[in-house]
């Protein structure tokens, strides 16, 4: 599947940092990763640090799906707002995925600390009501989330243009957010695990997947295979084919960012994400080189034809998105994008166990905040593989639908 298209940002920047070998003999293995973007990675460094033998497959250059093309704004609140998500799956269950969301930040946190990689940045994180109407919603979003112990302020309309610098009824400002560039991460994280043993290996396709009693033997293309005692499937939109009922619908979103700005020009909030009350959402970010990342404007996935030929005039429309909030901040887009990304009924990932697929576990970080829904399947994941009992893992079970 043709994960994302236009000219990534973070691709443009960092370009190929590292090189990883093709697969070119048989492997033997513990865990056998399929998937070599921010989940996969997020799942080996876990398992490599508890020395647990695994290795990693993808079927692209390291980082070039869907990882590559993300915004990265790394927010505890999941698409699903929380005061809708518990009629849905019950308040204790949708209360503690909120919070563990708000964990994982602080654990990404210290797995940048950890591989000394410098692109993670703690960040307040600002909702907005898109509309007027949205402005009851939003007081009932402000006091679920309050009375379950998260850290954050109700703003007025006034609070909102003096501290932030354009017009909105109302928001909820969140003390518990975070922006990384989740390619760069990526190849740390990976980087740090080949220092302890992990095995990496990209532009290897696998063709076959053979679920045994005891084992799982994977075969690539060429003809090399791998067998291991557990699988993790972390390949993110593509495993649909492998499961046999619908669990994901895909949607493609579009991203522009500007030219560097210069210090002296206007610019936006630094310690701050924002995103809005709209459905799609509008939200925006900077960047330690001082520019402006704006997305939104989603659509359904359809073919990547179709898709790429939004990507210009999505671009256009997100760019006047942002000059109608911010008419005096200079906006000049440089590179624009789009990805897929897929969303669940609940808003809530799928980790965890697959029973018609024995001796495997699925990282599958749906939804708009991937990143931290793949931090915790990384958690649940790492205690399953150790025959740990993992109290949360029936929140995300494939048994749900």
């Amino acid at each position: 599947m043709n994960l994302k298209a236009g000219y990534p940002f973070w691709l443009i920047k960092d370009g190929l940092p590292f090189n990883y070998p093709a697969l070119t003999s048989d492997k033997k293995t513990d865990v056998v990763i399929m998937g070599g973007g921010i989940s996969g990675a997020l799942v080996a460094w876990q398992l490599i640090q508890h020395g647990v033998k695994c290795l990693v497959v993808d079927a692209r250059t390291i980082g070039l799906g869907s990882t590559c093309a993300s915004t990265a704004l790394l927010q505890y609140e999941i698409d699903e707002p929380l005061c809708r998500l518990q009629h849905k799956v019950g308040l204790a269950q949708a209360v503690r995925s909120y919070h563990l969301c708000r964990e994982s930040i602080t654990a990404l946190g210290d797995i940048a600390k950890k591989t000394g990689f410098d692109q993670f940045e703690y960040k307040k994180s600002l909702y907005y009501a898109a509309f007027k109407k949205d402005l009851p919603f939003i007081k009932e979003e402000f006091a679920i989330r309050k009375a379950h112990g998260f850290n954050l302020e109700l703003l007025d309309e006034q609070q909102v243009k003096k501290d932030f610098g354009f017009e909105a009824p109302g928001a909820i400002l969140s003390k518990d957010g975070a922006e990384t560039n989740a390619y760069m991460m990526t190849h740390c994280m990976l980087q740090a695990g080949i220092k302890k043993g992990l095995e990496v290996y990209d532009r290897s396709c696998i063709a076959k997947i053979d679920h045994q009693k005891n084992k799982v033997v994977l075969t690539t293309e060429t003809g090399q295979t791998i067998t291991a005692k557990k699988m993790v499937y972390a390949n993110g939109y593509e495993v649909v084919k492998y499961i046999n009922k619908p669990i994901v619908k895909l949607l493609s979103t579009f991203a522009t960012i500007s030219e560097h700005l210069e210090d002296n020009e206007p610019f936006l909030n630094r310690d701050t994400i924002m995103w809005n009350t709209a459905d799609p959402y509008l939200y925006m970010r900077t960047t330690k080189d001082n520019r402006i990342l704006v997305g939104g404007r989603d659509e359904d996935y359809y073919s990547p034809s179709k898709r790429d030929k939004l990507i210009v005039p999505k671009a256009k429309q997100l760019s006047a998105d942002f000059k109608k909030l911010f008419p005096g901040v200079p906006f000049k887009s440089e590179f624009n994008w789009a990805g897929t990304f897929g969303s669940t009924k609940d808003g809530l990932p799928f980790i965890g166990t697959y029973k018609p697929l024995p001796n495997s576990y699925f990282a599958l970080g749906f939804g708009g905040n991937g990143i931290t829904f793949s931090q915790v399947a990384a958690d649940i994941i790492r205690d399953l593989v150790l025959g740990r009992k993992n109290a949360d893992a029936s929140i995300f079970s494939f048994e749900r639908v």
